[in-house]
């Protein structure tokens, strides 16, 4: 039965991601983010409740590659279609590719557990749908091209080689001050500016600070040099 148990969690991660996409049908944008961002809580707990039962298997990796690719990848470019995309020319095209981005970040994942070890490399797919899914719930709707472009970059983000950290050990990519405490003021000043993004803003602040830490990483490689 313990077996079991890791696999009953992940799968809440896909029905909370399937949700997330009915919710959307239905116009219910803010109850379709916040299935998103349940589904995220679902796919962290998966691994230590498989790890606190000892039961981690290969077929527990599978399936949690497949349910987050619904609930990061495919529900939140839903959400961006249904909230602004269906106006664009193209609109259709860039959800599309935001849900093949996310497909092709988690294969990458997979394949690399054995060579990439301290950091993500590209934005992790579940920060990367977590990151739409809440900036829908703010009901903030840009002018021009700024969110189709948005949402284009952070499908590319997730497909990039940008190292962010995950936090784990103290062998991890290194966490370094400017980069922190530039994307902090940055966060507080879009709380500041409204406290709806309270979701939003720690996702949004954690892409950001992987794109800075890894330029300041470069700085750092070429004084070594």
């Amino acid at each position: 039965m313990k077996n079991a148990i890791p696999n009953i969690v992940t799968a809440l991660n896909l029905v909370l991601g399937v949700f997330a996409i009915i919710f959307t049908f239905q116009g219910e944008l803010t109850y379709a983010a916040l299935f998103v961002v349940s589904a995220m809580v679902a796919d962290g707990l998966d691994g230590r409740v498989a790890r606190y039962f000892g039961v981690s298997s290969d077929f527990g990796k599978e399936l949690d590659s497949l349910c987050d690719l619904v609930s990061f990848g495919v529900a939140p470019a839903v959400m961006a279609y249904a909230y602004m995309l269906k106006d664009f020319s193209g609109g259709a095209f860039i959800a599309a590719a935001f849900a093949t981005c996310g497909a092709l970040r988690l294969a990458r994942f997979n394949v690399n557990t054995s060579t990439v070890k301290g950091y993500f490399m590209g934005l992790p797919i579940p920060a990367g749908g977590c990151v739409i899914a809440t900036f829908v719930m703010l009901d903030m709707k840009p002018s021009g091209w700024l969110f189709p472009l948005m949402v284009a970059v952070f499908a590319y983000l997730m497909v990039s080689t940008i190292r962010y950290p995950d936090f784990k050990g103290k062998d991890g990519e290194p966490i370094r001050t400017i980069p922190a405490i530039i994307t902090v003021a940055i966060g507080v000043y879009i709380l500041f500016l409204t406290f709806k993004s309270v979701l939003f803003v720690p996702f949004f602040v954690y892409a950001l600070f992987g794109i800075l830490n890894t330029i300041f990483g470069l700085f750092d490689h070429r004084q070594a040099v």
